[in-house]
């Protein structure tokens, strides 16, 4: 299992109430909706058609990753909060075993 961290309005005293495992190759949307994470719209169910399941992943994740591909750029120029470095579509991040302890940041608002 993965533990995964998502933390509201940059609150890092949040970071407790939001901690919870999930599965490796699941979609971090994927595990936030399961979870009940608030601030994940995920309105387009993950088919990288929106931006509301915009999150900033926090290093030392951000660099682990693999960098976005075109059209993941592409829809991070909609996102309704300002990109930052470290922002990424939560729907194309790939849980895997290297990610446990991953944290990111949710936007105040996804619209």
């Amino acid at each position: 299992m993965i533990t995964l961290h998502f933390i509201a309005n940059n609150d890092p005293a949040a970071l407790g109430s939001a901690i919870f495992p999930s599965k490796p190759g699941r979609s971090l949307m994927q595990a936030a909706q399961s979870g009940g994470v608030e601030g994940i719209a995920a309105d387009c169910g993950g088919c990288l058609t929106c931006a509301t399941c915009h999150v900033v992943v926090r290093e030392p994740w951000a660099s682990q990753l693999p960098p976005p591909g075109a059209d993941e750029l592409a829809m991070l120029e909609f996102t309704a909060v300002p990109r930052q470095p470290g922002s990424r579509l939560s729907c194309q991040i790939q849980l895997t075993d290297a990610l446990d302890g991953l944290t990111v940041d949710l936007p105040a608002t996804q619209y």
